[in-house]
């Protein structure tokens, strides 16, 4: 199936690692121009780097999505070197897990409001091509109560409520906006990666709530983004998609 990806022009808020390095990288293998942004400098060059050898339009700036400015600035640079914009994906996350002051910092700086800035950057550029797509990364931690990261779960419970809203109001534009929400996905120097071995005892309690008995793969992500950002999903909007392997089922 063709996908309609080919000569689109997309951003991917936090894309040097993780879902959003995969996310990135299936764009671009689909023939998309490919803006990515991350803080880290060494991981955002490795991501370029990689993105570069498929052949791809290749855009690449440091950015802290906590920082309102810098993610306004970083949107338009974008849109600047790819000539336009046609998709937005906002994957960054400030991880914000303690229950205290810095934990909700994180996750409203960067989640929440690193998601509402980019968006209202990038909405004029794909209104005025005409339309687009805009997809918002969550996770079944918003779906369900959680005792070990408040902050978490409920700013990425707000990127769902975020998502109805926009799409509602920005159908007559031709936009249609959607939300990813992962399971628990295992990927180098990730989370549940550094858990298998620091916290083992944590992370086979959670292989054992997923019936296929494996964490899931970041490419398994970048999958769906690209169907829900795609022409073929051109009725789709408004949705949160849970791909986490049935893990929410048990």
């Amino acid at each position: 199936m063709d996908l309609g990806i080919r000569g689109k022009r997309v951003v991917v808020a936090g894309g040097s690692r993780g879902i959003g390095r995969a996310i990135a990288l299936a764009f671009a293998q689909e023939g998309a121009a490919v803006s990515i942004c991350a803080r880290g400098e060494a991981g955002l060059r490795d991501a370029e780097a990689a993105l570069k050898q498929t052949g791809a339009k290749v855009h690449a700036a440091s950015c802290d999505l906590g920082d309102g400015p810098a993610v306004i600035g970083y949107v338009e640079a974008a849109a600047a070197a790819l000539g336009g914009l046609d998709i937005l994906v906002n994957n960054a996350s400030g991880f914000g897990t303690t229950d205290d002051e810095a934990g909700w910092a994180a996750a409203i700086n960067v989640d929440l409001m690193g998601t509402v800035r980019a968006s209202q950057t990038a909405i004029p550029h794909l209104q005025k091509a005409g339309g687009g797509s805009i997809l918002h990364v969550s996770s079944i931690a918003a779906l369900i109560p959680t005792g070990r990261n408040p902050p978490y779960g409920a700013i990425k419970a707000a990127l769902v409520q975020l998502t109805m809203t926009q799409a509602l109001n920005l159908a007559k534009s031709n936009i249609r906006v959607n939300c990813l929400a992962p399971g628990s996905i295992e990927f180098a120097g990730g989370v549940w990666d550094k858990a298998k071995t620091e916290n083992p005892a944590l992370y086979n309690r959670m292989l054992g709530n997923i019936p296929f008995g494996r964490m899931g793969r970041v490419e398994e992500m970048a999958n769906v983004a690209l169907f829900l950002c795609s022409d073929a999903a051109s009725w789709v909007t408004g949705q949160t998609v849970a791909a986490d392997g049935g893990q929410l089922l048990s």
